[in-house]
Protein backbone atom coordinates (compact mmCIF):
# COMPACT_ATOMS: atom_id res chain seq x y z
CA UNK A 1 0.00 0.00 0.00
CA UNK A 2 1.46 3.20 -1.22
CA UNK A 3 1.92 5.88 1.61
CA UNK A 4 -0.31 8.17 -0.19
CA UNK A 5 -3.41 5.78 0.69
CA UNK A 6 -2.22 3.73 4.09
CA UNK A 7 -4.70 4.47 6.64
CA UNK A 8 -2.39 5.97 9.94
CA UNK A 9 -3.66 6.47 13.56
CA UNK A 10 -1.76 7.82 16.15
CA UNK A 11 -1.52 6.45 19.69
CA UNK A 12 -0.72 8.65 22.74
CA UNK A 13 0.53 7.49 26.11
CA UNK A 14 0.60 10.04 28.33
CA UNK A 15 2.46 9.57 31.08
CA UNK A 16 3.79 10.86 34.25
CA UNK A 17 7.17 11.45 33.30
CA UNK A 18 6.26 11.83 29.50
CA UNK A 19 4.49 11.95 26.32
CA UNK A 20 5.47 9.94 23.56
CA UNK A 21 2.96 9.48 20.45
CA UNK A 22 3.34 7.06 17.77
CA UNK A 23 1.51 6.73 13.86
CA UNK A 24 0.87 3.11 13.38
CA UNK A 25 -0.14 2.09 10.02
CA UNK A 26 -3.98 0.82 10.81
CA UNK A 27 -3.26 -2.69 8.50
CA UNK A 28 -0.08 -3.63 9.02
CA UNK A 29 0.75 -2.23 12.18
CA UNK A 30 3.75 -0.54 11.46
CA UNK A 31 5.22 1.79 13.30
CA UNK A 32 6.16 4.98 10.78
CA UNK A 33 6.52 7.93 13.09
CA UNK A 34 7.15 9.00 16.57
CA UNK A 35 7.06 11.89 18.87
CA UNK A 36 8.26 12.47 22.55
CA UNK A 37 8.04 15.67 24.93
CA UNK A 38 8.91 15.63 28.47
CA UNK A 39 6.64 16.51 31.68
CA UNK A 40 7.80 18.00 35.16
CA UNK A 41 6.89 16.92 38.29
CA UNK A 42 6.96 18.61 41.40
CA UNK A 43 9.21 17.38 44.33
CA UNK A 44 8.53 17.65 48.45
CA UNK A 45 5.51 16.62 49.94
CA UNK A 46 3.51 16.37 47.17
CA UNK A 47 3.62 14.96 43.44
CA UNK A 48 1.94 17.60 41.28
CA UNK A 49 2.05 18.52 37.61
CA UNK A 50 0.13 21.59 35.97
CA UNK A 51 -2.73 19.86 32.98
CA UNK A 52 -1.57 22.52 30.82
CA UNK A 53 2.21 20.65 30.18
CA UNK A 54 0.31 17.88 28.87
CA UNK A 55 -1.24 19.94 26.68
CA UNK A 56 1.74 21.16 25.89
CA UNK A 57 3.75 18.05 25.32
CA UNK A 58 0.75 16.36 23.31
CA UNK A 59 0.83 19.08 20.95
CA UNK A 60 4.54 18.57 20.65
CA UNK A 61 4.73 14.55 20.49
CA UNK A 62 1.55 15.21 17.46
CA UNK A 63 3.63 17.33 15.28
CA UNK A 64 7.19 15.03 15.63
CA UNK A 65 5.53 12.39 14.37
CA UNK A 66 4.88 13.69 11.10
CA UNK A 67 1.48 12.70 10.52
CA UNK A 68 -0.42 14.42 12.92
CA UNK A 69 -2.31 16.17 9.87
CA UNK A 70 -2.98 12.59 7.50
CA UNK A 71 -3.72 10.31 10.79
CA UNK A 72 -7.28 9.35 10.73
CA UNK A 73 -8.09 8.69 14.43
CA UNK A 74 -6.04 9.31 17.54
CA UNK A 75 -6.81 7.65 20.76
CA UNK A 76 -4.84 8.76 24.56
CA UNK A 77 -3.90 6.58 27.07
CA UNK A 78 -2.56 8.19 30.43
CA UNK A 79 -1.51 7.93 33.70
CA UNK A 80 -4.63 6.60 35.86
CA UNK A 81 -5.76 8.08 38.86
CA UNK A 82 -4.88 11.64 39.06
CA UNK A 83 -7.29 14.53 39.94
CA UNK A 84 -7.44 17.04 37.75
CA UNK A 85 -9.74 20.13 39.01
CA UNK A 86 -11.20 22.59 36.59
CA UNK A 87 -12.83 25.70 36.78
CA UNK A 88 -16.47 26.77 34.87
CA UNK A 89 -13.62 28.09 32.12
CA UNK A 90 -12.11 24.25 31.45
CA UNK A 91 -8.73 25.97 33.46
CA UNK A 92 -7.48 24.06 36.57
CA UNK A 93 -7.71 25.76 39.65
CA UNK A 94 -4.56 24.74 41.11
CA UNK A 95 -1.84 21.83 39.35
CA UNK A 96 -3.18 18.12 39.01
CA UNK A 97 -2.52 15.82 42.18
CA UNK A 98 -0.54 12.63 40.32
CA UNK A 99 -1.12 8.95 41.47
CA UNK A 100 2.04 8.72 43.65
CA UNK A 101 1.32 11.41 45.73
CA UNK A 102 0.44 10.05 48.88
CA UNK A 103 -0.69 12.86 51.28
CA UNK A 104 -3.95 11.23 50.28
CA UNK A 105 -3.19 8.56 52.82
CA UNK A 106 -4.84 9.69 55.88
CA UNK A 107 -8.30 10.37 53.73
CA UNK A 108 -7.99 7.16 52.04
CA UNK A 109 -7.46 5.38 55.44
CA UNK A 110 -10.77 7.63 56.82
CA UNK A 111 -13.00 6.49 53.93
CA UNK A 112 -11.68 2.55 54.73
CA UNK A 113 -12.73 3.02 58.21
CA UNK A 114 -15.89 4.53 57.67
CA UNK A 115 -17.07 1.91 55.35
CA UNK A 116 -15.62 -0.57 55.70
CA UNK A 117 -13.02 -2.80 53.61
CA UNK A 118 -15.37 -5.50 52.26
CA UNK A 119 -17.65 -2.38 51.26
CA UNK A 120 -15.29 -1.36 49.13
CA UNK A 121 -14.07 -4.33 47.64
CA UNK A 122 -17.72 -5.84 47.05
CA UNK A 123 -18.96 -2.57 45.95
CA UNK A 124 -16.50 -0.66 44.21
CA UNK A 125 -14.07 -3.41 43.53
CA UNK A 126 -11.06 -2.11 45.05
CA UNK A 127 -10.17 -0.65 48.64
CA UNK A 128 -9.04 2.77 47.82
CA UNK A 129 -5.90 3.61 49.00
CA UNK A 130 -4.35 6.88 48.86
CA UNK A 131 -3.46 6.55 44.78
CA UNK A 132 -7.27 6.80 44.29
CA UNK A 133 -8.91 9.86 42.72
CA UNK A 134 -11.36 9.81 45.66
CA UNK A 135 -9.27 9.91 48.46
CA UNK A 136 -7.41 12.90 46.59
CA UNK A 137 -10.80 14.40 46.29
CA UNK A 138 -11.64 14.55 50.15
CA UNK A 139 -7.94 15.67 51.05
CA UNK A 140 -8.51 18.24 48.45
CA UNK A 141 -11.69 19.17 50.21
CA UNK A 142 -10.28 18.98 53.66
CA UNK A 143 -6.32 21.14 52.73
CA UNK A 144 -8.12 23.51 50.27
CA UNK A 145 -11.55 24.21 50.35
CA UNK A 146 -11.26 27.00 48.17
CA UNK A 147 -10.04 25.43 45.25
CA UNK A 148 -12.74 22.14 45.57
CA UNK A 149 -15.38 24.86 45.80
CA UNK A 150 -14.47 26.52 42.24
CA UNK A 151 -14.22 22.98 40.85
CA UNK A 152 -16.87 23.06 38.10
CA UNK A 153 -15.50 19.75 36.46
CA UNK A 154 -13.18 16.85 37.65
CA UNK A 155 -11.40 14.88 35.22
CA UNK A 156 -8.72 11.89 34.76
CA UNK A 157 -5.53 12.79 33.04
CA UNK A 158 -6.70 11.43 29.87
CA UNK A 159 -10.22 12.69 30.41
CA UNK A 160 -8.67 16.21 30.26
CA UNK A 161 -6.81 15.94 27.19
CA UNK A 162 -9.88 13.93 25.14
CA UNK A 163 -11.90 17.04 25.98
CA UNK A 164 -9.48 19.40 24.79
CA UNK A 165 -9.37 17.91 21.43
CA UNK A 166 -12.98 16.80 21.08
CA UNK A 167 -15.06 19.76 23.45
CA UNK A 168 -16.91 16.73 25.07
CA UNK A 169 -16.56 15.61 28.46
CA UNK A 170 -16.09 12.04 28.50
CA UNK A 171 -14.29 8.71 29.98
CA UNK A 172 -13.85 5.20 29.96
CA UNK A 173 -15.28 2.42 32.03
CA UNK A 174 -11.17 0.90 32.54
CA UNK A 175 -9.48 4.55 33.69
CA UNK A 176 -12.79 5.46 35.92
CA UNK A 177 -12.43 1.93 37.75
CA UNK A 178 -9.88 3.72 39.48
CA UNK A 179 -11.44 6.46 41.00
CA UNK A 180 -12.94 4.90 43.81
CA UNK A 181 -16.74 6.43 42.77
CA UNK A 182 -17.67 3.97 39.48
CA UNK A 183 -19.22 0.69 39.55
CA UNK A 184 -20.69 -1.58 36.70
CA UNK A 185 -23.85 0.21 37.09
CA UNK A 186 -22.01 3.44 36.60
CA UNK A 187 -21.28 6.00 39.10
CA UNK A 188 -22.04 5.63 42.33
CA UNK A 189 -24.49 8.36 43.01
CA UNK A 190 -25.16 7.78 46.93
CA UNK A 191 -20.90 7.40 47.43
CA UNK A 192 -20.35 10.69 45.31
CA UNK A 193 -23.66 12.51 48.05
CA UNK A 194 -21.43 11.56 50.61
CA UNK A 195 -18.38 12.96 49.10
CA UNK A 196 -19.90 16.36 48.36
CA UNK A 197 -19.31 15.31 44.89
CA UNK A 198 -22.11 16.26 42.13
CA UNK A 199 -21.89 13.87 39.11
CA UNK A 200 -22.53 16.66 36.94
CA UNK A 201 -19.48 16.96 37.42
CA UNK A 202 -18.06 14.24 35.69
CA UNK A 203 -17.18 12.85 32.31
CA UNK A 204 -19.48 10.78 30.64
CA UNK A 205 -18.67 7.08 30.05
CA UNK A 206 -18.37 5.87 26.65
CA UNK A 207 -18.91 1.84 25.98
CA UNK A 208 -15.82 0.09 24.57
CA UNK A 209 -15.41 0.69 21.02
CA UNK A 210 -17.23 4.19 20.43
CA UNK A 211 -15.25 7.11 20.31
CA UNK A 212 -15.20 10.23 22.39
CA UNK A 213 -16.23 12.53 19.28
CA UNK A 214 -14.14 14.23 16.51
CA UNK A 215 -11.60 16.59 17.32
CA UNK A 216 -12.79 20.34 16.97
CA UNK A 217 -12.44 23.24 14.69
CA UNK A 218 -9.73 24.98 15.53
CA UNK A 219 -10.62 28.38 17.69
CA UNK A 220 -12.98 26.55 18.81
CA UNK A 221 -11.89 25.80 22.25
CA UNK A 222 -10.93 27.76 24.67
CA UNK A 223 -8.31 29.54 23.28
CA UNK A 224 -5.73 28.47 25.79
CA UNK A 225 -2.18 26.95 24.84
CA UNK A 226 -0.85 25.58 21.15
CA UNK A 227 -3.10 24.26 18.68
CA UNK A 228 -3.37 20.92 17.74
CA UNK A 229 -1.88 19.64 14.70
CA UNK A 230 -4.59 17.27 14.10
CA UNK A 231 -7.50 17.72 11.29
CA UNK A 232 -10.71 19.10 12.43
CA UNK A 233 -13.22 16.30 12.40
CA UNK A 234 -10.29 13.42 13.03
CA UNK A 235 -11.89 10.15 15.29
CA UNK A 236 -10.96 10.76 18.89
CA UNK A 237 -10.99 7.14 20.81
CA UNK A 238 -12.20 6.91 23.87
CA UNK A 239 -8.83 6.45 25.94
CA UNK A 240 -8.32 5.02 28.87
CA UNK A 241 -5.68 4.44 31.60
CA UNK A 242 -2.37 3.76 30.78
CA UNK A 243 -2.49 -0.21 32.25
CA UNK A 244 -5.88 -0.78 30.13
CA UNK A 245 -4.21 0.68 27.61
CA UNK A 246 -1.28 -1.71 27.98
CA UNK A 247 -3.51 -4.41 28.14
CA UNK A 248 -4.94 -3.43 24.69
CA UNK A 249 -1.48 -2.88 23.40
CA UNK A 250 -0.55 -6.53 23.65
CA UNK A 251 -3.88 -8.00 22.73
CA UNK A 252 -3.73 -9.75 26.15
CA UNK A 253 -5.59 -13.37 26.36
CA UNK A 254 -7.65 -14.28 29.33
CA UNK A 255 -5.16 -14.90 32.45
CA UNK A 256 -2.07 -14.08 30.83
CA UNK A 257 0.22 -12.42 33.23
CA UNK A 258 2.51 -8.52 32.53
CA UNK A 259 4.92 -7.32 34.81
CA UNK A 260 5.34 -3.93 33.87
CA UNK A 261 8.34 -2.11 35.11
CA UNK A 262 8.11 1.40 35.32
CA UNK A 263 8.14 4.20 37.10
CA UNK A 264 5.69 2.30 38.88
CA UNK A 265 5.62 -1.56 39.25
CA UNK A 266 2.84 -3.14 38.26
CA UNK A 267 1.14 -6.94 38.03
CA UNK A 268 -2.17 -7.45 36.00
CA UNK A 269 -3.88 -10.13 34.17
CA UNK A 270 -7.29 -9.63 32.29
CA UNK A 271 -9.95 -11.89 33.67
CA UNK A 272 -13.60 -12.53 33.20
CA UNK A 273 -14.19 -12.38 36.71
CA UNK A 274 -14.55 -8.99 38.82
CA UNK A 275 -12.11 -9.11 41.34
CA UNK A 276 -13.28 -8.08 44.85
CA UNK A 277 -10.23 -8.35 47.27
CA UNK A 278 -11.02 -7.08 50.48
CA UNK A 279 -7.01 -7.31 51.64
CA UNK A 280 -7.02 -4.30 49.54
CA UNK A 281 -3.45 -6.05 47.81
CA UNK A 282 -5.18 -6.32 44.63
CA UNK A 283 -7.58 -3.12 42.97
CA UNK A 284 -10.43 -4.69 40.66
CA UNK A 285 -10.08 -2.53 37.92
CA UNK A 286 -11.84 -3.17 34.91
CA UNK A 287 -10.60 -3.24 31.30
CA UNK A 288 -11.08 -1.15 28.14
CA UNK A 289 -13.25 -3.62 26.98
CA UNK A 290 -15.81 -5.83 28.71
CA UNK A 291 -13.71 -8.04 30.97
CA UNK A 292 -11.83 -7.08 34.64
CA UNK A 293 -8.00 -5.85 35.23
CA UNK A 294 -7.36 -7.19 38.39
CA UNK A 295 -4.16 -5.29 39.32
CA UNK A 296 -1.17 -4.78 42.35
CA UNK A 297 0.83 -1.71 41.99
CA UNK A 298 3.91 -0.55 43.21
CA UNK A 299 4.98 3.13 43.65
CA UNK A 300 8.55 2.06 43.42
CA UNK A 301 10.57 0.39 41.02
CA UNK A 302 12.77 1.72 37.88
CA UNK A 303 13.72 4.99 39.39
CA UNK A 304 13.37 3.71 42.91
CA UNK A 305 16.32 1.40 41.60
CA UNK A 306 18.04 3.84 39.60
CA UNK A 307 18.47 6.17 42.60
CA UNK A 308 20.07 3.36 45.00
CA UNK A 309 22.48 2.67 42.16
CA UNK A 310 23.25 6.38 41.98
CA UNK A 311 23.84 6.93 45.61
CA UNK A 312 26.42 3.76 45.02
CA UNK A 313 28.18 5.51 42.42
CA UNK A 314 27.34 2.16 39.89
CA UNK A 315 25.88 1.75 36.64
CA UNK A 316 22.50 0.43 37.10
CA UNK A 317 23.26 -3.16 35.78
CA UNK A 318 26.66 -3.74 37.97
CA UNK A 319 24.96 -5.93 40.02
CA UNK A 320 26.37 -8.75 42.00
CA UNK A 321 24.98 -11.69 43.96
CA UNK A 322 25.30 -12.97 47.01
CA UNK A 323 24.21 -10.22 49.61
CA UNK A 324 22.86 -10.93 53.36
CA UNK A 325 21.71 -7.34 52.69
CA UNK A 326 17.74 -6.28 52.33
CA UNK A 327 16.88 -2.86 51.06
CA UNK A 328 13.17 -2.01 50.57
CA UNK A 329 13.61 1.33 48.19
CA UNK A 330 10.44 2.75 49.46
CA UNK A 331 11.52 6.63 48.27
CA UNK A 332 7.81 7.42 47.73
CA UNK A 333 6.22 5.86 50.28
CA UNK A 334 4.64 2.52 48.81
CA UNK A 335 0.73 1.26 47.79
CA UNK A 336 1.74 -2.89 48.16
CA UNK A 337 2.30 -3.13 50.60
CA UNK A 338 0.19 -0.64 51.74
CA UNK A 339 2.71 1.77 53.69
CA UNK A 340 2.77 5.35 52.61
CA UNK A 341 4.22 6.78 54.95
CA UNK A 342 7.58 4.47 54.46
CA UNK A 343 11.07 5.70 53.14
CA UNK A 344 13.84 3.59 52.41
CA UNK A 345 14.98 0.31 54.21
CA UNK A 346 18.85 -1.01 54.65
CA UNK A 347 19.82 -3.95 56.88
CA UNK A 348 21.64 -6.96 56.89
CA UNK A 349 24.90 -5.37 56.03
CA UNK A 350 28.58 -7.16 56.72
CA UNK A 351 31.72 -6.26 56.22
CA UNK A 352 31.85 -7.91 52.78
CA UNK A 353 28.96 -6.28 51.68
CA UNK A 354 29.67 -5.31 48.14
CA UNK A 355 28.13 -2.10 46.44
CA UNK A 356 27.11 -4.33 43.36
CA UNK A 357 24.91 -6.58 46.36
CA UNK A 358 23.56 -3.69 47.73
CA UNK A 359 22.20 -3.01 43.99
CA UNK A 360 20.96 -6.35 43.75
CA UNK A 361 19.38 -5.87 46.58
CA UNK A 362 17.36 -2.96 45.93
CA UNK A 363 16.52 -4.64 42.87
CA UNK A 364 15.00 -8.05 44.87
CA UNK A 365 13.10 -5.49 47.22
CA UNK A 366 11.65 -3.52 44.56
CA UNK A 367 10.39 -6.61 42.56
CA UNK A 368 9.28 -8.89 45.36
CA UNK A 369 6.06 -7.37 46.25
CA UNK A 370 5.03 -7.44 42.63
CA UNK A 371 5.63 -11.23 42.57
CA UNK A 372 4.62 -12.11 45.37
CA UNK A 373 1.05 -10.32 44.41
CA UNK A 374 0.89 -11.86 41.10
CA UNK A 375 -1.01 -15.68 42.61
CA UNK A 376 -3.14 -12.57 44.23
CA UNK A 377 -3.98 -11.04 41.02
CA UNK A 378 -5.14 -13.88 39.24
CA UNK A 379 -6.94 -15.18 42.20
CA UNK A 380 -9.27 -12.32 42.25
CA UNK A 381 -10.25 -12.61 38.92
CA UNK A 382 -11.19 -16.49 39.42
CA UNK A 383 -8.04 -17.56 37.09
CA UNK A 384 -4.86 -19.79 37.58
CA UNK A 385 -1.44 -19.85 36.32
CA UNK A 386 -0.12 -22.24 34.72
CA UNK A 387 3.59 -23.37 35.86
CA UNK A 388 5.04 -22.87 32.05
CA UNK A 389 3.40 -19.61 31.52
CA UNK A 390 5.88 -16.78 30.84
CA UNK A 391 5.43 -13.59 32.57
CA UNK A 392 5.19 -10.87 30.11
CA UNK A 393 7.96 -8.27 30.99
CA UNK A 394 7.10 -4.53 29.57
CA UNK A 395 7.85 -1.04 30.94
CA UNK A 396 11.51 0.43 30.71
CA UNK A 397 12.77 -2.10 32.71
CA UNK A 398 11.90 -4.54 30.67
CA UNK A 399 15.00 -4.08 28.26
CA UNK A 400 17.59 -4.32 31.39
CA UNK A 401 19.22 -7.57 31.78
CA UNK A 402 19.66 -7.41 36.04
CA UNK A 403 15.47 -6.55 35.75
CA UNK A 404 15.18 -9.47 33.67
CA UNK A 405 17.55 -11.90 35.74
CA UNK A 406 15.66 -11.14 39.02
CA UNK A 407 12.14 -11.79 37.99
CA UNK A 408 13.13 -14.94 36.52
CA UNK A 409 15.15 -15.58 39.61
CA UNK A 410 12.50 -14.47 41.81
CA UNK A 411 9.76 -16.25 40.58
CA UNK A 412 11.02 -19.39 39.02
CA UNK A 413 9.22 -18.22 35.63
CA UNK A 414 10.03 -17.43 32.78
CA UNK A 415 9.69 -14.03 31.25
CA UNK A 416 8.86 -12.95 27.42
CA UNK A 417 9.57 -9.70 26.42
CA UNK A 418 7.59 -8.21 23.33
CA UNK A 419 9.98 -6.80 20.74
CA UNK A 420 7.14 -3.65 20.35
CA UNK A 421 8.03 -0.60 22.20
CA UNK A 422 5.85 1.89 24.04
CA UNK A 423 2.88 -0.97 24.66
CA UNK A 424 0.85 2.05 26.06
CA UNK A 425 1.13 4.30 22.64
CA UNK A 426 0.09 0.87 21.16
CA UNK A 427 -2.82 0.19 22.87
CA UNK A 428 -4.17 3.72 22.54
CA UNK A 429 -3.44 3.29 18.35
CA UNK A 430 -5.37 -0.23 18.20
CA UNK A 431 -7.95 1.35 20.11
CA UNK A 432 -8.25 4.24 17.28
CA UNK A 433 -7.70 2.25 14.59
CA UNK A 434 -10.31 0.09 16.01
CA UNK A 435 -12.81 2.84 15.10
CA UNK A 436 -11.19 2.79 11.62
CA UNK A 437 -11.87 -1.18 11.57
CA UNK A 438 -14.87 -2.13 13.38
CA UNK A 439 -12.53 -4.26 15.47
CA UNK A 440 -12.03 -4.54 18.95
CA UNK A 441 -8.79 -3.14 20.12
CA UNK A 442 -7.33 -6.21 21.64
CA UNK A 443 -7.75 -8.35 17.85
CA UNK A 444 -6.02 -5.46 16.18
CA UNK A 445 -3.24 -5.24 18.70
CA UNK A 446 -3.15 -9.66 17.92
CA UNK A 447 -3.30 -8.85 14.40
CA UNK A 448 -0.25 -6.70 14.61
CA UNK A 449 1.50 -9.18 16.41
CA UNK A 450 3.18 -6.11 19.78
CA UNK A 451 2.96 -9.73 21.81
CA UNK A 452 6.01 -10.91 19.88
CA UNK A 453 9.38 -11.37 21.36
CA UNK A 454 11.95 -13.77 23.04
CA UNK A 455 11.33 -15.88 25.77
CA UNK A 456 14.00 -16.44 28.81
CA UNK A 457 13.91 -19.95 30.14
CA UNK A 458 13.34 -19.50 34.04
CA UNK A 459 16.37 -19.60 36.73
CA UNK A 460 16.01 -21.89 39.92
CA UNK A 461 13.48 -19.76 42.11
CA UNK A 462 15.45 -18.33 45.20
CA UNK A 463 13.53 -18.80 47.72
CA UNK A 464 15.48 -18.11 50.45
CA UNK A 465 15.73 -14.42 48.76
CA UNK A 466 12.35 -14.18 48.79
CA UNK A 467 11.70 -15.36 52.80
CA UNK A 468 14.15 -12.49 53.97
CA UNK A 469 12.82 -10.55 52.06
CA UNK A 470 9.36 -11.19 53.43
CA UNK A 471 10.40 -11.62 57.12
CA UNK A 472 12.45 -8.35 56.89
CA UNK A 473 9.35 -6.61 55.82
CA UNK A 474 7.29 -8.20 58.90
CA UNK A 475 10.00 -7.02 61.57
CA UNK A 476 9.83 -3.48 59.92
CA UNK A 477 6.05 -3.47 60.56
CA UNK A 478 5.86 -5.19 64.21
CA UNK A 479 8.33 -2.78 64.94
CA UNK A 480 6.57 0.27 63.83
CA UNK A 481 9.29 1.85 61.46
CA UNK A 482 6.92 2.26 58.70
CA UNK A 483 4.54 4.22 60.87
CA UNK A 484 3.30 7.82 60.55
CA UNK A 485 5.14 9.49 63.46
CA UNK A 486 8.24 7.64 65.18
CA UNK A 487 8.34 9.48 68.76
CA UNK A 488 10.83 11.17 67.59
CA UNK A 489 8.95 14.09 65.35
CA UNK A 490 9.71 12.15 62.75
CA UNK A 491 6.72 11.88 59.86
CA UNK A 492 7.84 8.10 59.04
CA UNK A 493 11.12 6.46 60.55
CA UNK A 494 12.68 4.07 58.74
CA UNK A 495 16.68 2.76 59.11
Amino acid sequence: MSPTTARIVIGVDSSTQSTKALAVDVDSGAVVGQGRAAHTVSGGAGRESDPEQWWEALVTALEQTGYADTAQAVAIGGQQHGLVALDEKGVPVRPALLWNDVRSAAQAAALVERFGAQWWAQRIGSVPTASFTIAKWAWLRENEPEAAERAAAIRLPHDYLTERLTGSATTDRGDASGTGWWTPEGYDTDLLDQMGLSPSLLPQVVQPGQPAGQVRAAGSGTGRGSAVPLREGTLVGAGTGDNMAAALGLGLETGAPVLSLGTSGTVYAVTRGRPADPSGTVAGFADALGAWLPLACTLNCTLAVDRIAALLGLDREAVQPGASAVVLPYFDGERTPNLPFASGLLTGLRHDTTPGQLLQAAYDGAAYSLLAALDDVLRAGGEELAPDTPLLLIGGGARGKAWQDTVRRLSGRAVQIPAAEEIVALGAAAQAAGLLTGEAADAVARRWGTAAGPVFEPLPRDDAARVLIAATLQRAERGGLFAQGDGLGNDSAST
